[in-house]
């Protein structure tokens, strides 16, 4: 065969690779190109995947949630029994007490170890912490001392009365306890973060609480 004839061979088998190198490259940049399908697919809404660390963090961010308060009151009394001595060294303080009594719970320890979700019913399932009295705050001005006694030999102990005000604290903060006031902020605390899911999307909220 002659040389002009391997000439024109190769150059059939190089436009040949050409087209197909041509051909191939169209192949793909159709392929790269969303369908319909895929757009719609790409664009479709899925408001019940599991709870991350964004909505964890959102829960964390009501840190300390109080979400119920009580004003309670108490009279306190305090000193020391000298007996038939008292008129000489006695030493006693009547103190009316009042504070303001904040329970709730506090969130800022909540992972996502604590939450469950089914994607397929949309239902949430988040374990918190108990409620718990957040503070006891007195009301200085409502406040009061009702009566201090002295005897006549003393000038009375300067630490009374903060140590009233203490007992106070303790018996007050004891008292909205057995009135229930945690049990109220539970409540609270599952209405309030029900609520707040069910704001993103979800359809149904389960709230426990640790034991």
């Amino acid at each position: 065969m002659s040389f002009r004839s391997w000439a024109g061979i190769a150059l059939v088998i190089l436009v040949v690779g050409i087209l197909a190198l041509i051909v191939w490259g169209i192949r793909s940049v159709v392929s790269a190109v969303p369908t319909p399908s895929d757009l719609a697919e790409a664009f479709e809404p899925e408001p019940y995947e599991e709870i991350g660390p964004v909505v964890i963090s959102s829960i964390r961010d009501m840190a300390r949630l109080t979400t119920v308060e009580a004003v309670e009151y108490t009279i306190v009394e305090k000193g020391t029994d000298r007996g038939w001595l008292d008129w000489a060294r006695g030493d006693s303080i009547q103190l009316f007490a009042v504070a303001r009594i904040g329970a709730g719970v506090d969130l800022s320890e909540v992972t996502v170890r604590d939450a469950r979700v089914d994607t397929e019913e949309g239902v949430v399932e988040l374990v918190i912490p108990r409620a718990e009295i957040q503070y006891v705050a007195v009301d200085n001005e409502a406040t009061q001392i009702l009566d201090r006694e002295t005897g006549i030999f003393t000038r009375g102990d300067p630490r009374l009365e903060s140590d009233a005000r203490q007992i106070a604290d303790e018996v007050l903060r004891q008292s909205a306890i057995d009135a229930g006031l945690l049990e109220r902020a539970e409540e609270n605390a599952r209405e309030v973060l029900t609520d707040f899911l069910l704001g993103l999307g979800y359809r149904d909220v389960v709230v426990e609480f640790e034991n």
